[in-house]
């Protein structure tokens, strides 16, 4: 089980516990201000549990299990806990009537109880998600690349307000975000795995956002998985390639790999959810309620993303566990080697 686990060379964590917690509480109150005031989002109340069968929870890859429970008093109706809020966020724009240009971002928690617990992965998710209305105009790559600008934009400001409230902080995000398609990362390191493909190009240029996640590669292989009724991973795009999708990856020098911190895309279109259904051998979908929503034009077009909370505060504090960031449920063992090196799990 230890195997899963990294430890730094003489980690010593810059902030005490105590500054920790006050650290984060200003990272998630700065970069909420600076997210909505970039993307002209409002904030709004999220479900921690969907009921089953509707066809609202994010299905991830298709194999991670939601957690499920009877509700007693609707005939022991079951409901699962979300995985995220990819599909429900499209459901509220429509129900709160958003213009083009404006959205939503709500605090979504989930529980993955599949998750191999390292580092960087937990029991317990906590993300910005956030949903935007757009037109059909701009369903193109260009209008993708200034998005993630503007949520790049908002990541270093909030970098820098932290790093002048804790000068012993360093900041580490370059200046600009650099943009790559995954089938240019297929060719440049022909012969590395994904996520060997992502610390290349992370430590190259130091935050990348990687384009068109979820599709087959020219190789028959995709770079990492997505479900196929949210982000549009078939549409082309520019160059002859496919997808309106991706990640934003920062380079950690603590953990001296890749990372993730957040996962996002113009969402699918009617056109573009049959084709990704038919993809994926998943038409029955069509028949859910969310599914016939879209299909039949009830929906709005829109553009959203999930951004990790503990994931920005554990790449802006340095810290080499998201343990230290947030309280979740780890092995034993885990927590008796971390506290041998200085990993304070929270």
């Amino acid at each position: 089980m230890l195997n899963h686990l990294f430890i730094p060379k003489n980690y010593d964590p810059i902030l005490n516990l105590k500054k920790t917690e006050k650290a984060i509480k200003l990272i998630k109150d700065t970069f909420e201000h600076q997210l909505a005031s970039e993307l002209r989002l409002r904030r709004v109340t999220a479900p921690l549990f969907v009921l089953k069968g509707t066809g609202i929870n994010d299905d991830l890859n298709g194999i991670e299990r939601p957690v499920t429970f009877p509700i007693k008093f609707m005939k022991e109706t079951p409901a699962e806990i979300v995985h995220s809020l990819a599909k429900w966020k499209r459901l509220m724009l429509a129900k709160l009537e958003f213009a083009t240009g404006f959205g939503l971002y709500t605090d979504m928690n989930a529980i993955r109880p599949d998750e191999d617990l390292d580092n960087i992965h937990s029991l317990y998710v906590d993300q910005w998600d956030w949903e935007r209305v757009m037109s059909d105009n701009d369903r193109n790559i260009d209008f993708l690349k200034k998005t993630v600008t503007q949520i790049y934009t908002a990541m270093k400001r909030t970098e820098y307000l932290l790093c002048e409230e804790y000068p012993e902080l360093n900041p580490e995000l370059p200046e600009h975000i650099h943009f790559i398609h995954s089938e240019e990362l297929l060719e440049k390191y022909p012969d590395l795995s994904s996520k060997e493909k992502e610390d290349r190009i992370a430590k190259e240029y130091g935050a990348v956002f990687i384009i068109g996640i979820g599709g087959a590669l020219k190789n028959g292989q995709k770079h990492d998985g997505r479900a196929p009724d949210y982000d549009d991973w078939s549409t082309e795009s520019e160059n002859g390639f496919k997808g309106l999708n991706g990640d934003i990856v920062v380079w950690n020098p603590i953990l001296q790999r890749s990372f993730e911190l957040s996962s996002m895309g113009i969402r699918v279109n009617e056109i573009a959810l049959k084709k990704q259904l038919e993809i994926a051998g998943c038409e029955n979908r069509a028949d859910l309620m969310w599914h016939k929503m879209l299909l039949n034009g009830e929906l709005p077009q829109s553009i959203g993303g999930g951004i990790g909370q503990s994931r920005l505060c554990m790449y802006l504090l340095k810290k080499a566990h998201i343990g230290e960031v947030q309280s979740s449920i780890w092995p034993d063992e885990m927590i008796e080697e971390c506290r041998k090196h200085k990993i304070n799990i929270i």
